[in-house]
């Protein structure tokens, strides 16, 4: 697995911690052309501070559990309305929304590929696609 290969699997990570946390807007781009000391930026909206907080934890918690990747750096915890999490391969932003619009991170990097995390954000928000079994006494029936 190449070192982008490996960035793209811990954005995926990340991205479905966040969606399950109810994490909105859910982007990645792929800085590594321009950047030399990450690979993908992930970008997550929250509607409020306690839900920043709950994002970035979650965060944390997967990509360490699921593959033993500890932050390098968190930033901006104070405020909680914008928190940066440098996890080397990947940074995390997670804004309120109303700073993520202002701050405009996603017209700064607009020349940066998307990497896809659409799967990822579907299976943490519950979204997969999957209905499961059908269930008697439904519209078929």
């Amino acid at each position: 697995m190449t070192e982008i290969d490996t960035s793209i699997v811990l954005a995926r990570t990340a991205a479905k911690a966040a969606a399950e946390k109810l994490g909105e807007n859910i982007v990645a781009l792929d800085v590594s052309r321009q950047l030399a000391l990450t690979d993908i930026f992930l970008l997550v909206s929250a509607s409020n501070e306690r839900q920043v907080g709950a994002i970035v934890d979650a965060v944390e918690e997967a990509l360490l559990k699921e593959h033993g990747v500890k932050r390098i750096r968190r930033e901006g915890q104070g405020a909680s309305r914008w928190v940066l999490l440098d996890f080397n391969a990947i940074v995390v932003h997670v804004f309120h929304a109303e700073d993520r619009e202002f701050y405009g991170i996603e017209r700064l990097w607009n020349d940066s590929p998307t990497v896809d995390v659409s799967q990822a954000v579907a299976e943490g928000s519950g979204e997969s696609g999957d209905t499961g079994p059908e269930r008697p006494g439904g519209a078929g029936d």
